[in-house]
């Protein structure tokens, strides 16, 4: 009988982890490596990711740093081929990169900031899928935990084109399990609730909405990004291996404060 434990580990996996230099990409690819896998991390700056694959290897784990702006479309192809030069494969796929330039009423933002959003947030995932998609396909399985938001569920107040990218990841998602399961590739999708990252620095150092915010949360509080870490693990291994299609929120009970 094999251990459900043993079917979390990773080993042999290759993972690629966008935005994984800092933040909750960083901890996600932090916990892939820590269960076995060879993880590629991939930031847009190169001095910033060789950082974080030389912690990890100085801890025993497996990594590499790949420079890459997932807005780029030479990039992207830059990130696919150069993993498969290094490892050969591709197993795990975390679109966890993504932008919010804009704050604020939706009449007030301009074309080009809507532009620029939406090829961070939604094209960038999608071609960076399509393009891993052949090589897991060769495998016979693979993962891909793509990274949205619960305001791509539960629009907020001046999160207007940000919630609108997220609500298209998840509806990504769902478009890449129907189509992909037959190919034994799974997808699903993790929206994180309010975490103490740089990318939200805005939002938590504002003491008046962090009071709100814990106020009306069941947990009574905002999240550390390693928090963020679990989940993935499991939607990446084969401890999740009947999943796929699904939206998981990690929001401290957001959604259902209301």
């Amino acid at each position: 009988m094999s251990s459900i434990k043993s079917k979390f580990n990773l080993t042999g996996k290759v993972a690629i982890v966008t935005g994984s230099s800092k933040g909750i990409g960083l901890s996600i690819a932090k916990g892939l490596a820590e269960n076995g896998a060879k993880v590629v991390i991939s930031s847009r700056k190169q001095a910033a990711v060789d950082a974080v694959a030389k912690e990890l290897k100085e801890a025993g784990m497996e990594a590499i740093g790949i420079e890459c702006h997932i807005g780029d479309a030479t990039q992207r192809e830059q990130l696919i081929a150069k993993t498969m030069e290094a490892y050969g494969r591709i197993d795990i796929l975390v679109n966890n990169a993504a932008i919010n330039p804009f704050y604020g009423p939706l009449e007030s933002a301009d074309e080009d900031v809507f532009d620029k959003i939406m090829n961070v947030n939604v094209k960038a995932p999608w071609i960076l899928s399509n393009l891993a998609q052949p090589h897991m396909k060769a495998n016979g399985s693979g993962s891909i935990i793509n990274i949205a938001s619960v305001e791509g569920i539960h629009p907020g107040f001046r999160l207007g084109l940000y919630s609108m990218t997220k609500s298209a990841v998840i509806m990504l998602t769902k478009n890449q399990a129907k189509e992909w399961g037959r190919y034994g590739i799974r997808s699903n999708v993790v929206c994180p609730g309010l975490i103490k990252t740089k990318f939200s620095e805005s939002l938590w150092s504002d003491e008046k909405l962090v009071e709100q915010y814990t106020s009306i949360v069941p947990l009574k509080r905002v999240a550390e990004p390693d928090e963020m870490a679990g989940i993935v693990m499991l939607l990446a291994s084969d401890a999740g291996s009947y999943m796929t299609g699904g939206v998981y929120t990690a929001d401290g009970g957001y959604l259902i404060s209301g």
